[in-house]
């Protein structure tokens, strides 16, 4: 998901320019018939190609699906290079020494065996995440242990696991209860039966709570997941070990089955996919990933219904709402701000940019869908849907433009409503932000102004860093000269005082002998 902190304005500039075409990265869409691509410790690899000054160069490369930083997983190979056999082997070596140490079966084993043990024996390894048998507790002596865990706890294995926060590979920022309970009452008003939870093991959760609970709520999930930790927690027909970046069973063609049977069962009727991808993820790859999804629901389809499509939540920040669209043309955001648990600014309530700008985004009309009227949300007779507080109805717009729960603003000169904080601009002329620079182009490059690169490809980088470099300098030369002086001045008026109190200590001496 996204960036914490001040990471989010970074964000959205990558979700409204495109990710990693403008950073100089692109990833390369598959066309044609599929070549099998080398593997990492995470799945299959994606094509890769420099970019630059809006070129593309002609050697391509293959890198990891799901982390964007090298330190992650540091695979990289040339999409022409050969490899020998014994580097082939040296990577499939090191591919193994990366998997969990517990197949799949081993820890379905484990945790039956673990619910059988009276509560004084059930421990839990915070240290190495880890259900304990008694067989175990040597190894994990020294370790923080928890103790007596209830099958309450079990059942929430997301409040036992430590959230991952690597937010460019798997972070794991968790539905607040507020949102959470929002879906599951939201998919029970809508008639759904059975969830694929892509991605949102605290949605899973709340879903299995829910049904054990109460015997009339006819619901299930299965959650894909790349965390295998939650392997401990669940059955087999519960969760499957998975990538949504490359459409990776961890698990093999088992796994798949089990995905391939969920979605199926009772010929694709009353089963919906919600989705809560990491938010410095790549929309080109889950855009494939989900239609592959789409694609093995279709195949239990009947010939009647080949025009229906698999009723899907998507929830991604709002500013990812053109690239979404781009690849999901039916796709409509929804007005309701998502928010996490342990995550600094996605909370709901707060006003301007500190409110949460994460959305859903889905293919099921907007009029079927009911937004909590307490929590500000109000039904607009003229969009036929729920709009937040402050959407205010554009007469001009026909629609309510507001995207992130602010009062937008009509501009004439545009045609269109914008950010309340935007003016427009004579020498742009169009509406922008009050301290933008003129000359350089909103969608160009900010070290020359051209529009075919981005700053991070300019030629011009070298020159533009070494002067920022010769400023620094200057500032920091200055800086040390001004402390020196400081120091300097301190110094000179203690040893002028210190000279004063000597000679008055002579003159006291003197007239007192």
């Amino acid at each position: 998901m996204a960036a914490p902190g001040d990471g989010l304005e970074a964000v959205e500039a990558e979700g409204s320019a495109g990710l990693r075409g403008t950073s100089g990265i692109a990833v390369v869409l598959p066309s044609g018939p599929a070549v099998p691509a080398p593997l990492c410790p995470h799945g299959p690899t994606l094509l890769f190609v420099k970019v630059t000054q809006g070129k593309e160069e002609t050697r391509r490369f293959y890198a990891c699906s799901a982390c964007r930083d090298r330190k992650d997983c540091n695979f990289f190979q040339w999409e022409d290079e050969k490899l020998s056999g014994a580097r082939l082997a040296a990577r499939e070596a090191h591919n193994r020494r990366c998997q969990p140490p517990l197949s799949r079966r081993q820890c379905v084993e484990r945790y039956l065996k673990f619910i059988k043990l009276p509560l004084t024996q059930r421990k839990f390894c915070q240290r190495c995440q880890q259900l304990l048998l008694p067989d175990d507790w040597g190894q994990h002596s020294e370790h923080q242990v928890l103790g007596d865990v209830s099958v309450t706890q079990l059942r929430k294995p997301s409040q036992l696991l430590y959230p991952l926060e690597n937010k460019k590979t798997n972070a794991q920022y968790l539905f607040a209860d507020r949102s959470c309970q929002f879906l599951v009452d939201l998919l029970s008003t809508l008639g759904f039966r059975r969830v694929l939870c892509v991605g949102t093991p605290r949605l899973h959760e709340l879903i299995r709570l829910t049904a054990s609970a109460d015997r009339n709520a006819n619901i299930k999930s299965l959650l894909l997941d790349i965390d295998f930790r939650y392997s401990q927690f669940y059955m087999e027909d519960s969760f499957c070990h998975y990538n949504m970046f490359n459409h990776h069973f961890f698990d093999g063609k088992t796994a798949l089955e089990v995905c391939r049977a969920f979605l199926q069962e009772d010929k694709g009727k009353g089963v919906i996919m919600v989705t809560d991808p990491p938010f410095g993820g790549l929309v080109e790859p889950l855009a494939i990933t989900f239609k592959k999804l789409i694609a093995m629901w279709k195949e239990g389809q009947s010939q009647d219904d080949s025009d229906k499509e698999l009723p899907i939540f998507w929830i991604f920040p709002y500013f990812f709402e053109s690239r979404i669209c781009q690849f999901f043309p039916s796709f409509r955001m929804l007005d309701y701000q998502v928010d996490y648990d342990n995550h600094a600014l996605y909370k709901h309530g707060k006003t301007g940019r500190k409110q949460s700008p994460v959305r859903i985004f889905t293919n099921i009309p907007l009029n079927k869908i009911i937004l909590p009227t307490e929590e500000g949300y109000r039904f607009c007779s003229l969009c036929q849907r729920y709009v937040s507080l402050e959407n205010q109805h554009c007469e001009h717009c026909n629609s309510c433009p507001s995207k992130d729960g602010r009062k937008w603003n009509h501009c004439f000169l545009c045609k269109k409503c914008v950010k309340p904080s935007w003016i427009h601009c004579s020498i742009c002329n169009h509406c922008a932000v009050p301290d933008h620079s003129c000359q350089g182009p909103k969608d160009g490059c900010f070290i020359c102004g051209e529009l075919d690169h981005k700053r991070s490809t300019c030629p011009n980088i070298a020159t533009s860093k070494r002067a920022n470099k010769a400023v620094r300098k200057q500032k920091q030369r200055k800086s040390n000269n001004m402390k020196m002086e400081t120091t300097k001045g301190q110094s000179m008026n203690h040893t002028s005082a210190t000279r004063r109190k000597k000679r008055r200590e002579r003159a006291h001496q003197y007239l007192c002998s």
